[in-house]
C-alpha cells in the first residue's frame, strides 16, 4: 500500500495544503527531547480529512462523478467531502446528526453540500444514508474503512518524514484508525526503524483494546472531549493495518488533552481541536517516554468556540 501512498502524494499536488512543521524550545526542555509538530490544522477545511477524500472522490468512474457522493459525518469528514465535491463539480449529500454544532452546519453547507439532519435518538445514521444512497445511486465516502482514504491519509506522514526523515517516533491520533493506519505506511516505508505509536483517549480506548487483545473490540460512544475520536470501533481495513504497522497504542486523560490544548494556543501561538492535541497530550501526561527526535501529526484545529470558551476558562 505504500505505492498507493505515493500515487496519492503526486494525485494530490495543486489541491493540498503542505502544511508547516513547528516545534517549541519551550516544550523540549520541558520533556528533554525534541519535538516536531505536523499541523494539519493548517489544511484545507482544517483538518487532514481533505486528504483522503480528495484521493478518493478524485478516482471515482465518470459515471458515479455525475451521480454524486454521500457521506455521513459531524465534523471533518463532512466538510472535506463538500468541498472536493466542490472542487471537482460533484454533488455531494451530507447526512448530519441532529445535536451538530450549527459552525459546522454552516461551514458544510457553505461548500455546497446538500444536508439532510437525522435524530440521533430516534434514526440510525447508516439506515438514513443506505435508504438515500439506494435512491440515488450516491457513492458512499467512508470516513476511514476504504483503501484510498487511507492512503491518501497516509500522505501527512509522508510529507512529514521527508523534511524530517531522522524523526524515532511519530505520534498519531486515533479515531476509527485511517490517519493512523496510512501514516504507520508511510513512516514505515520511509524509515523502517522509526516507531508509530497510536494516541487516544482513555475515555475511548476501543483501539488500544482492540490492538491488546487481537479483535476488534466495540465500546460505547464517549463522552471524551476528544469528539473526533467518539469512533466506537477501529474499521475491518483499518485495524489489520494498524496490527502490522503500528507499534504501540497508548491513552493519555481528559485533563491532559485539556492542557495541550492550551499548550498549543497559549504557547505555540496555534488553534488545536482537541482530537488533533492528542499526541502533546500524551507527552505531558508521560504515557510514553520520548527519545530522540519525536515526530507528532496535529490532524486538525476545527474547535468548536463554546469548547475553547470552557478550555480556557478553567
Amino acid at each position: 500500500m505504500f505505492q498507493q501512498i505515493l500515487d496519492a502524494t503526486n494525485r494530490l499536488q495543486g489541491f493540498v495544503h503542505q502544511t508547516p512543521i513547528l516545534s517549541s524550545l519551550t516544550l523540549n526542555k520541558m520533556i528533554g527531547a525534541e519535538v516536531y509538530f505536523k499541523c494539519e490544522n493548517f489544511q484545507r477545511i482544517g483538518a487532514f480529512k481533505f486528504r483522503g477524500a480528495f484521493n478518493c472522490i478524485s478516482q471515482l468512474s465518470d459515471t458515479e462523478k455525475q451521480r454524486g457522493v454521500i457521506a455521513f459525518s459531524s465534523g471533518n469528514h463532512a466538510q472535506a467531502v463538500a468541498l472536493v465535491a466542490k472542487l471537482l463539480g460533484i454533488k455531494a449529500t451530507i447526512i448530519m446528526p441532529s445535536n451538530t454544532p450549527q459552525v459546522k452546519l454552516d461551514a458544510t453547507r457553505g461548500y455546497g453540500a446538500e444536508i439532510v439532519i437525522y435524530d440521533i435518538e430516534t434514526e440510525d445514521r447508516e439506515e438514513v444514508t443506505a435508504k438515500i444512497q439506494n435512491k440515488h445511486g450516491y457513492t458512499l465516502i467512508a470516513p476511514f474503512n476504504n483503501t484510498h482514504v487511507i492512503a491518501g491519509q497516509g500522505t501527512v506522514a509522508y510529507e512529514f518524514l521527508d523534511k524530517v526523515p531522522d524523526l524515532t517516533t511519530l505520534l498519531v491520533p486515533c479515531g476509527g484508525g485511517g490517519l493512523l493506519a496510512g501514516s504507520a505506511i508511510a513512516a514505515k516505508g520511509l524509515n523502517s526503524s522509526i516507531r508509530v505509536i497510536g494516541v487516544e483517549p482513555e475515555l475511548a480506548d476501543d483501539a488500544k483494546q482492540s490492538f491488546e487483545s487481537g479483535k476488534i473490540v466495540t465500546v460505547p460512544v464517549s463522552k471524551t472531549i476528544a469528539d473526533g475520536t467518539r469512533t466506537t470501533a477501529l474499521g475491518h481495513m483499518t485495524f489489520p493495518l494498524i496490527q502490522q504497522y503500528v507499534d504501540e497504542i497508548c491513552t493519555t486523560t481528559e485533563r491532559a488533552i485539556i492542557e495541550a490544548v492550551k499548550f498549543h494556543l497559549l504557547r505555540m501561538k496555534i488553534v488545536v481541536e482537541p482530537s488533533g492535541a492528542l499526541g502533546l497530550a500524551a507527552l505531558l501526561s508521560k504515557s510514553i517516554e520520548p527519545k530522540g527526535k519525536v515526530g507528532v501529526i496535529i490532524s486538525g484545529g476545527n474547535i468548536d468556540p463554546p469548547v475553547l470558551q470552557n478550555i480556557l476558562g478553567e
